[in-house]
């Protein structure tokens, strides 16, 4: 009987080993994972548990829903504190960001152009965007101070009257008009003052961050497009008008979101300069967030409407990436 042939073992393929640049990858990521897992995303899924109870000091009865209903639909309660504070917040928007994104535009163009001590010229327009805010604010504070600020001596150079500023709730049509002898119904009075005061302070802290995304944005469009327009005779303007800032697009659109959702979830500013006065002119959603988890001991409902801001935001975003994203050349 002929021996039975026994077929050799098929050696066992070794396992894969990750490359050692996907572990140092993996390593150098590990931190910033650790850092956003501990302040992010651990207090985000706590905030949301402490959403749908009853919280006070301690947790109480569970609610579902209920914290955010009350802050949505129970006028009796909750909602108009919450729609006026969120009517003020996108007036915030409304005043800052265009404002903001214009004058940016406008001093990244300069900047980008040839120009003795141009590097000194962009650290200077920096500063403001590291200068620590909170220290920004106490000089911000004694500029516009009602009685001895330095705001008021520039408006009496050009015979205006002394403004209270931080301090006005009247809103900024109201007082247009009642320079005039106008008097205008509650309803076309405007956002405060101080309102528009905060804007301002505000355009001054981030504008420098939006200039050097500008810069870069220029950076990216080829000479080439500049001297074929040139050499075709086309004016400065048209070279503004239909190069630069259709090819400045994508930038343009990146600046805009990433501003709006600044400003949307701003707190600091609000709450160094005027805490949410005058008269609540000022106190947006997340300084109604602050007031009514921190001061008012209700973490329940200040949770809740943290996530109703969430959601606010997230929906604000992707209107824009919808209205404006379709408008946006690459390239």
């Amino acid at each position: 009987m002929a021996a039975e042939v026994i077929p050799a073992r098929v050696r066992a393929s070794p396992r894969r080993r990750l490359p050692v640049e996907t572990i140092q990858a993996w390593l150098f990521l590990l931190p910033a994972v650790v850092i956003i897992g501990v302040f992010k995303v651990i207090p985000a899924i706590a905030a949301f548990y402490m959403s749908l109870f009853k919280w006070d000091v301690i947790q109480g009865a569970f609610r579902g829903l209920g914290n955010y209903t009350d802050w949505l639909y129970d006028s009796a309660l909750r909602s108009p504190d919450f729609w006026r504070a969120l009517s003020t917040t996108f007036a915030y928007v409304i005043f800052t960001v265009p404002l903001e994104m214009a004058i940016a535009l406008v001093l990244a163009y300069l900047l980008f152009q040839k120009m003795r001590a141009r590097g000194l010229y962009r650290t200077l327009y920096y500063l403001p965007y590291v200068t620590s805010f909170v220290a920004a604010a106490a000089v911000f504070v004694w500029v516009f101070n009602p009685q001895y600020g330095p705001a008021n001596e520039v408006l009496g150079l050009f015979g205006i009257g002394a403004q209270k500023w931080l301090e006005e709730p009247s809103g900024i049509f109201e007082l247009a008009a009642s320079a005039f002898g106008i008097t205008l119904p509650a309803w076309l009075a405007g956002p405060s003052l101080a309102l528009l005061v905060l804007s301002l302070v505000t355009v001054w802290h981030y504008l420098g961050y939006q200039i050097v995304i500008f810069l870069a944005g220029l950076s990216n469009i080829s000479q080439e497009f500049y001297e074929a327009a040139r050499l075709d005779g086309a004016s400065e303007r048209q070279i503004f008008t239909k190069i630069t800032l259709p090819l400045l697009s994508p930038t343009t659109f990146f600046v805009f979101t990433v501003a709006s959702i600044g400003v949307l979830r701003s707190f600091d500013s609000v709450y160094v300069l005027t805490n949410g006065g005058p008269l609540d002119t000022t106190r947006t959603v997340t300084l109604l967030v602050f007031r009514t988890a921190f001061q008012q001991a209700q973490f329940g409902l200040g949770s809740a409407l943290a996530f109703i801001l969430t959601l606010v935001i997230l929906l604000f975003t992707l209107i824009q990436f919808r209205v404006l994203g379709r408008r946006v050349q690459y390239g």
